[in-house]
């Protein structure tokens, strides 16, 4: 029963800002709960009345307002005094008649609040109108026994010397041990069906009783009021029009709303302990990045430190004002957020409410809790943070001036300025930089690289560095179809060299494949020649060519030796280089379809015909058309250090346009997604020609040369290739 109840622990840790009289500072005594819902100790409210006729009776002294050395009024409270006393005496002015000295409710009716700081009219009756919040007491009761375990409470019917209580009648109002409570107490009698408890010192009535009519107990709850009265105080009381509701029904109704908003802040214990660490992350971090950034910017500024001294005080001065106010806004934030955290007092108390049974007694309590709770819940819903923790608006940029600067020559004592080579630099799979210095010395121990993407978008450069002890560096961290530019200095010691002039290489336009020549398939090993790696193949003219030119007067037929790639790609976009020899006669090179390689090797007499002869008469113009479209596979021509666009409706009609210099390396990239092959010269990334391709079938590197030629495949950066000791 009640004894099982209280007999189990009570959760009181953190409660006790709870139980605290706000006038007094102590813990309740007797509470009552003012209409504003706030609760206040009987006897604060009868010295705070007290003070205020002292306090007009008087004419409001410095002594008079320290007529009790238990309560403590504030000045604002006594502000609030004077106000209320000048108000009493323009009713008394008016006829109002005041009540006696010594009565218990002073002639004025309003009573400042020390919870809420509003002046509350506690009506008619005074302090005889207010309810005591048993429910209130008796936590406060079950946290001083918590308090004072080791303190017992002894039978109130032993003979001397009296023994400890083991449990309290609340008919009663009394403490008995064992044996006194059997004897007064006897079984089958009346007395044997009261109600007992646990040893304490506070008896509440068991029934609450209606302030104004003594008589009645409570049974409703006023809606308008918040506050329970009894049948009589709504038939013809102050609340007869009034919305009221059935007690047990306001019970119900408040204990679930109390319930569902205590399990929310339970639940949300961990977000706000969360919240609480990240915003102490936060100001941590907005203490870094503050020193950080008035580092860089005390940097900046000495290098003109005596032209710019007044704004570099300027820009410290603003970065520690906004980091002032960000900490304060941050600092802010958690005290709130701390404030929440307190509310474990806030939810043991409503905890220990919701033990409360006897609905008249819960429901006076409850309503005020619940707002509070409300007040707790609304704050959890959204964070965030007060003030960023960033300060990348005060970076100084002085790059300019840097520039200008930049032919100083007194920081570099001697050291020469490293060039980076471009033609030994290489853009593949991976980034080979290299650079030298003029005199071909090595004065520098080592040399710092920095590079950075070129991005039309970005306000700011942000260069990556990094340091090497050599004079190149493997980069395998860009992107593809990228520019970027590159720049060197050399360190000795601490001392330093001015920065290379800034090179701009470009990545290929897609990842890059790799493959080797193939060895198999249609490979004619008497007119080819292979390296042992298969990274190079060399057409050999030999005596073959030399029978086939006895045809010569009648002639030209001479064929193409074909060799693809010994991996085919089925999708995506790929990029893959390659060189031709510059003594080469004709190469050509492009793709061809996994479902024509076939026809391609079966193809012998495709390159030659009449039209090449001084005197055949033919159009070469509508022969080229005729050839480009019967060919397999799609390829361009290479040779003599020229590289022939294919004619074609879009291109120029003059001859002389289609043809361009021989780059030192190409490239090919095929993109089987749009159905696109582009062929580019791999050292500046730049496309010199781009067409069609069907790509219904796997697709291979497609390769052919005539007369003497030799194309090698691009080694990739750094790669090892593997070993091939193939017979040829």
């Amino acid at each position: 029963m009640e004894s099982d109840r209280l007999e189990s622990p009570v959760a009181i840790k953190g409660i006790e800002r709870e139980l605290i009289c706000p006038a007094c500072k102590e813990l309740f005594t007797h509470p009552l709960i003012l209409p504003c819902q706030h609760n206040i100790c009987h006897k604060c409210v009868k010295e705070i009345l007290f003070a205020f006729e002292d306090s007009f009776a008087d004419g409001g002294s410095e002594s008079s307002n320290q007529s009790s050395p238990r309560i403590r009024i504030s000045a604002s409270s006594m502000d609030r005094i004077d106000r209320i006393n000048r108000s009493a005496s323009q009713r008394r002015s008016f006829g109002c008649r005041g009540r006696k000295r010594n009565s218990l409710t002073p002639r004025s009716t309003l009573f400042p609040c020390p919870s809420c700081q509003r002046d509350i009219d506690l009506g008619e009756r005074g302090i005889n109108g207010l309810f005591r919040n048993f429910t209130l007491e008796t936590i406060v009761e079950r946290y001083r026994q918590a308090a004072r375990a080791a303190i017992a409470i002894m039978c109130d019917f032993c003979k001397p010397p009296p023994q400890e209580s083991t449990k309290s009648c609340m008919d009663c109002s009394a403490s008995y041990c064992n044996e006194c409570f059997k004897i007064h107490h006897p079984w089958g009698t009346v007395k044997a069906q009261h109600e007992y408890v646990g040893p304490t010192t506070n008896f509440r009535p068991k029934i609450l009783m209606c302030p104004e009519h003594e008589m009645e107990r409570v049974n409703m709850y006023c809606e308008i009021c918040r506050r329970p009265v009894c049948h009589l105080c709504k038939l013809g009381g102050g609340h007869a029009n009034h919305r009221v509701t059935t007690m047990s029904t306001a019970y119900k109704t408040l204990k679930e709303k109390l319930s569902k908003d205590i399990e929310y802040l339970i639940s949300k214990e961990s977000q706000v302990k969360a919240h609480i660490t990240q915003l102490d992350l936060l100001l941590k971090e907005t203490e870094c990045n503050s020193e950080r950034a008035k580092q860089e910017a005390s940097q900046s500024f000495e290098k003109l430190y005596h032209v710019l001294e007044e704004k570099k005080y300027a820009a410290l001065r603003a970065i520690e004002t906004s980091k002032n106010i960000r900490l304060e806004k941050l600092q802010t934030q958690v005290e709130e957020y701390q404030g929440l955290l307190e509310n474990n007092g806030l939810v043991g108390y409503a905890q220990e409410v919701l033990k409360e049974t006897d609905p008249s007694c819960f429901v006076q309590t409850a309503k005020q809790l619940h707002v509070r709770i409300q007040k707790a819940t609304e704050s959890l819903k959204s964070f965030r943070p007060a003030a960023e923790t960033t300060f990348e608006d005060f970076v100084v940029d002085t790059a300019k001036q840097e520039d200008i600067l930049g032919d100083l020559s007194f920081h570099s004592n001697g050291l020469e300025i490293p060039e980076i080579n471009e033609e030994q630099c290489r853009m593949y799979n991976k980034a080979l930089i290299s650079w030298e210095c003029p005199e071909k010395t090595d004065s520098a121990d080592i040399y710092v690289l920095e590079y950075h993407k070129l991005n039309k978008e970005e306000e700011s450069v942000t260069w990556q560095k990094t340091e090497v002890c050599g004079k190149s560096k493997v980069l395998s961290d860009l992107d593809d179809d990228s520019s970027y530019a590159f720049r060197v200095r050399g360190y000795k010691g601490s001392i330093c060299s001015p920065w290379s002039r800034e090179v701009i290489l470009r990545t290929p336009p897609a990842p890059v494949f790799s493959f080797l020549f193939d060895d198999k398939c249609g490979y004619n090993n008497e007119h080819l020649q292979l390296n042992p790696r298969r990274t190079s193949v060399e057409s050999r003219a030999g005596f073959p060519l030399l029978l086939g030119s006895e045809r010569l007067q009648v002639g030209c037929y001479t064929t193409l030796d074909y060799i693809i790639g010994d991996t085919g790609i089925a999708k995506g976009k790929h990029f893959w280089a390659f060189s031709v020899e510059s003594y080469s006669y004709l190469v050509k090179v492009g793709v061809v379809p996994s479902n024509k390689i076939q026809k391609l090797f079966h193809n012998t007499h495709d390159v030659t015909s009449p039209r090449y002869e001084q005197d055949s008469g033919h159009d070469s113009g509508s022969e080229d058309a005729f050839f480009d479209s019967s060919q397999p596979c799609t390829l361009v021509t290479l040779g003599m250090k020229k590289f022939f666009i294919p004619a074609t409706p879009a291109a120029p009609k003059d001859p002389a346009s289609r043809i361009l210099p021989l780059p030192s390396c190409l490239g090919i990239c095929l993109d089987c997604d749009r159905g696109r092959v582009g062929f580019y010269d791999a050292g500046r990334m730049k496309c010199l020609y781009e067409c069609e391709v069907d790509c219904s079938g796997l697709m291979y590197p497609a390769f052919a040369l005539m007369g003497g030629a030799a194309v090698h495949l691009e080694e990739a950066v750094t790669a090892k290739h593997r070993e091939y000791h193939d017979d040829i």
